[in-house]
């Protein structure tokens, strides 16, 4: 570590915003593993309780002696309405009563490993305006095993190409690290409650306004899953819209032509839901279904043109790029990723994954 890095960290401060809902049989691990980090700077904990209806704010403080000992200050507030105000309320309000140049999110039945912030830290002061993220073990092991060995394994180029795919930020908010001067160019998170993407929806505007993304490629976080955290059906809508709206602001404005790789029902869906200028820049379905490609051509039936739309379907080794690929990742035994890489494309300018 450089001479300028050690001063640096001396003199900053990393706040821990951790949101709090009903966590109490979580909280002693959590706390136990923010007390054993390695970093040697000044730490915060902030801790806001979004209307709790177990122990956990009495967890909390159960635990501020022994934080503060340590060195870690604890600020915590909450209410105690009927209703909690939802997630992205939640954590606007931790950063809101927070002091730290640097904020380390934190979800309260998750476990950070040691290296954490000291880690995510010196990633921050080498990509600033970036959000930082970082490997994950996932608990229990082997729950949702596709989406983890995405999360781990997706390369720093594809952190930026395979953000329209249906797992949402590349790196996940769980392990999220930034400077409150990015956070507050780019927020706050959307309280519109449950249902709605917040990390999401922050992510892309971050990418909107030029920030970067970055991955820790050491694993930083154990990462939870139980059903009360499990993604919602109106969630996945939620972000189906979103991803969708990105990707055509992003991307297919930007080209005159693409074909959709896929022509059955995922492809189809694609078609019908983009706008009526990107529609029309669909020049073929491709796919490697003989029984598709044999029909020739797909119908918009419920176009209002006269007469109806029809897109031909090709076999994947006669289109042309670029491309949407909407076959989900990771789904076929490899036999997509080897389609894709017979054909020498780049991601990210010949094609984008979207599902």
């Amino acid at each position: 570590m450089s001479v300028h890095l050690i001063i640096t960290v001396c003199l900053s401060v990393q706040s821990i915003i951790m949101p709090v809902y009903n966590a109490a049989c979580w909280l002693d691990e959590c706390l136990q593993a923010i007390m054993q980090q390695d970093f040697t700077g000044t730490m915060q904990l902030s801790v806001f309780d979004d209307a709790s209806t177990d122990d956990s704010r009495a967890s909390v403080e159960g635990w501020r002696e022994r934080l503060e000992g340590r060195g870690i200050s604890v600020v915590m507030s909450g209410h105690k309405s009927a209703h909690p105000r939802g997630v992205g309320y939640a954590k606007n309000q931790a950063v809101s009563q927070s002091r730290g140049r640097y904020l380390c999110f934190q979800d309260a039945d998750d476990v950070m490993l040691p290296e954490r912030v000291r880690l995510q830290y010196e990633a921050s002061v080498l990509h600033p305006n970036s959000l930082i993220g970082c490997k994950i073990q996932r608990i229990p092991e082997g729950s949702t095993e596709r989406y983890t060995r995405w999360i781990n394994t997706i390369g720093q180029d594809q952190l930026i190409s395979q953000i329209y795919t249906s797992h949402g930020p590349t790196v996940i908010m769980p392990t999220w690290f930034c400077s409150r001067s990015w956070f507050l160019e780019v927020g706050p998170f959307d309280e519109g409650g449950k249902g709605v993407p917040e990390d999401l929806l922050f992510f892309y505007q971050s990418i909107r306004q030029g920030g970067g993304v970055f991955r820790v490629d050491q694993c930083l976080l154990v990462y939870r899953y139980h059903e009360e955290a499990s993604h919602v059906i109106t969630w996945d809508l939620y972000t189906h819209r979103h991803a969708l709206d990105f990707l055509q602001e992003r991307v297919l404005s930007h080209w005159e032509n693409f074909t959709i790789w896929n022509a059955g029902k995922q492809g189809r869906k694609l078609y019908r839901s983009l706008s009526p200028a990107n529609q029309k820049k669909v020049r073929a379905f491709c796919d490697v279904d003989e029984n598709k490609i044999r029909k020739g051509f797909y119908t918009h039936e419920e176009s209002k043109q006269r007469p109806k739309p029809k897109i031909p379907i090709l076999h994947y080794k006669a289109a042309s790029a670029p491309l949407i690929i909407c076959v989900k990742l990771d789904m076929t035994g490899g036999i997509l990723e080897e389609n894709l890489d017979s054909l020498n494309l780049k991601e990210g300018s010949d094609y984008f994954h979207f599902n």
